[in-house]
């Protein structure tokens, strides 16, 4: 191995340690939604338009992923607070947008759960 690729090598290593080493904290939000498979495009569509406004708006967003599975579909939200998590529920942009565009899709109540890890 050349000395560059060494040197390249030990610095990747030395940042995974680093970043291993620091404390870090992160919230989710989870929202499960029943949809009826025929309305599940529907929901899609509903994720992908406000997926954007969700990361650029919403304080402390990290992350957003659509899970689709047979019985359900799931929002994962990442954030980089709890208290930015429980904000959210109770932001324009959830109650005036998104859960306005969802509504008439579902067929029941969503589950919302929140979840910290370090």
């Amino acid at each position: 191995m050349s000395f560059l690729k060494t040197l390249t090598l030990g610095a990747f290593l030395m940042s995974l340690t680093a970043a291993a080493a620091e404390p870090s904290s992160h919230a989710y939000l989870e929202i499960t939604l029943k949809v009826a498979p025929k309305n599940r495009a529907a929901a899609a569509d509903v994720y992908a338009k406000y997926k954007a406004p969700f990361l650029s708006k919403a304080p402390g967003a990290k992350s957003k992923q659509l899970l689709v599975r047979s019985d359900d579909v799931q929002v994962l939200h990442g954030f980089d607070t709890l208290a930015n998590a429980e904000a959210y529920l109770k932001s324009s942009l959830f109650n005036d947008d998104v859960v306005k565009a969802l509504s008439p899709l579902l067929e029941a109540a969503p589950e919302v759960r929140l979840y910290t890890s370090n």
